[in-house]
């Protein structure tokens, strides 16, 4: 099974990526070391202070992990990207915008892309893309779950899709 889970940066994607893929004793692959270990970063954005990664790129290398761990987890913001006939589960996660803006305050970014990454977690943009995309998603609230919580939900969904 082929699990992606996506969502705005800060709205606990990693950290529900590796409890999920420890509790299912699968492997569980970060975009970003993807990214970093195949060179993908094709320009830095100095207004945004983040790089530029060639989204297709991206996809077809992640579609070749996938056949080397045929039961994966990837983590990644842009993991929606991926086509619907690759995944079986998208997981889209979302968080309140207070607790949002202190984790992205955190991690030290710009006021600018604090404010950009608050309004793509308003206008939902991970969750509808996946959606335009076509895939299954199931929507977790990582602040008024707790990871156990998240992670049961999760598999019940899944056993929901073998029955």
């Amino acid at each position: 099974m082929i699990i992606i889970i996506t969502g705005t940066p800060g709205t606990g994607k990693s950290t529900l990526a590796k409890a999920l893929a420890k509790k299912l004793k699968i492997h569980c692959i970060d975009a970003n070391k993807v990214i970093d270990e195949y060179k993908l970063k094709e320009a830095y954005d100095k207004k945004r202070k983040s790089y530029i990664v060639d989204e297709k790129k991206l996809s077809k290398i992640l579609i070749k992990l996938t056949k080397l761990y045929p039961d994966c987890i990837i983590d990644s913001h842009m993991a929606h990207e991926m086509p619907k006939k690759h995944v079986d589960l998208c997981i889209v996660t979302k968080t309140e915008l207070k607790t949002l803006k202190k984790r992205l305050e955190k991690r030290k970014y710009s006021k600018a892309k604090v404010q950009e990454n608050l309004q793509a977690e308003i206008f939902e943009i991970c969750h509808t893309e996946a959606q335009e995309k076509g895939h299954k998603i199931i929507l977790i609230d990582t602040a008024k779950n707790k990871i156990d919580t998240c992670i049961k939900l999760i598999q019940n969904e899944i056993s929901e899709n073998k029955r």
